[in-house]
């Protein structure tokens, strides 16, 4: 009988520890990969970093009773760049999840290569709807916005607003692409037409040539389908051409906070655009911005925002699953409901997305702004169904 308690106690306890596991390698590593020195390093880079050791340092610095570290690396807008950084995370230094990777064609590239090693990537700056339609994985997620969510949000407001005929300047890679193709389906099902389109180089500076084509277009729109540095130059060109006291109207199509504040109220007043998160919006979003505020001498965005909701999330997966095994943190990524500063009641879809409210906004007059950085009006809040796509019609194969 002592034998077979003994035996027992020894079960039980075997059971318990495997419930109980610390993770495999005594960490949980986050890599934060993105752009830190080209056109999208306001609009992610080292703010989203400090976004993620936020959310850390928030939830105690430890999970299942084991540190957290966040690694951050440059990917320079390069997928070759951005896939090999990975594959050395990964191999190597032991990062477990690869998250912000803002630029799509990176953030492409990085989950096609994180399903082949099992691992799980949460997209918080990359915007194109492959991410979880037809290039979905098991263990992709897409969180803070999407092009589908901008073109219903912007495309569709300015629409309604009179502006039913569109040319595009589109940035010549997978977001350009995505979002020129979400925002021209959003114009034809509401009645407008789209002219045309040209693409243009990522960071470019010269924007002349495609001015003078969206000028002669005639059309009532021009659609900016481009981000960061390159949607600031073009706004500033556009009104050295006379585009908007020509008649014509600009769309900053994928427009944040990092960016009006690069370009100044007075340039960027009157613009409509779509976020998911604004600082000024409750008195939770102020507590969280001025924390933020403190540590980055910034105001954070949608991305920084989903950054610090991606992090939390994941590190909630892992305590719910009681391991940081892909598999059983994934599952619990799809189960649990995301309730946090960036997003409240989201919920992530069977392709990935996790869908949420999102807001338009229209840029205040600089009379209208009374303390810093205070640059929005929120004309709507867009519920999540409607923002983004339903997930039996994303395309995801992983959908039944």
């Amino acid at each position: 009988m002592r034998n077979k308690l003994i035996a027992s106690m020894a079960i039980v306890l075997a059971s318990s520890t495997a419930v109980l596991a610390e993770p495999s390698d005594g960490k949980v590593k986050i890599g934060i990969l993105n752009d830190q020195s080209g056109v999208y390093a306001d609009f992610g880079g080292k703010f989203s970093y400090e976004a993620a050791k936020m959310a850390v340092e928030d939830y105690g610095g430890k999970v299942l009773g084991v540190p957290v570290e966040v690694v951050t690396a440059d990917h320079q807008n390069k997928a070759d760049i951005a896939s090999n950084i990975a594959r050395q995370w990964y191999d190597t230094e032991q990062v477990d999840t690869i998250m912000e990777l803002t630029t799509s064609s990176v953030g492409l590239a990085v989950q096609a290569l994180s399903n082949e090693k099992k691992k799980i990537t949460i997209n918080t700056g990359a915007a194109s709807t492959d991410l979880t339609g037809k290039q979905c994985t098991p263990y992709g997620f897409h969180w803070a916005y999407d092009t589908h969510a901008l073109a219903v949000g912007t495309g569709g407001a300015i629409v309604d607003q009179g502006g039913d005929s569109w040319f595009f300047l589109t940035a010549d890679y997978a977001f350009g692409y995505s979002l020129e193709e979400n925002t021209s389906g959003v114009v034809k099902e509401k009645g407008g037409q789209v002219l045309g389109s040209v693409r243009h180089p990522l960071a470019t500076t010269d924007y002349s040539s495609f001015l003078l084509q969206a000028q002669s277009s005639g059309a009532k729109v021009v659609g900016l389908a481009n981000a960061g540095m390159d949607t600031q130059n073009a706004i500033k060109q556009a009104a050295e051409f006379g585009i908007v006291t020509g008649g014509q109207r600009l769309a900053a199509l994928l427009f944040t906070l990092a960016e009006v504040h690069g370009l100044g109220l007075e340039a960027a007043q009157g613009l409509t655009l779509t976020e998911a998160f604004y600082w000024n919006r409750d008195d939770e979003s102020r507590a969280f911005g001025k924390r933020f505020f403190e540590r980055t001498g910034a105001m954070p965005n949608m991305v920084h925002a989903g950054t610090y909701s991606a992090v939390t999330s994941y590190l909630k997966a892992i305590e719910a699953a009681g391991t940081d095994e892909t598999e059983a943190v994934a599952a619990k990524l799809h189960e649990l409901p995301v309730n946090d500063v960036f997003a409240k009641n989201g919920k992530v879809g069977p392709n990935g997305r996790m869908i949420h409210d999102v807001y338009l906004m229209e840029v205040k007059k600089p009379g209208e702004s009374d303390i810093p950085w205070d640059y929005y009006k929120v004309l709507a809040t867009i519920p999540g169904d409607k923002a983004f796509k339903d997930p039996a019609q994303s395309g995801c194969p992983l959908v039944k």
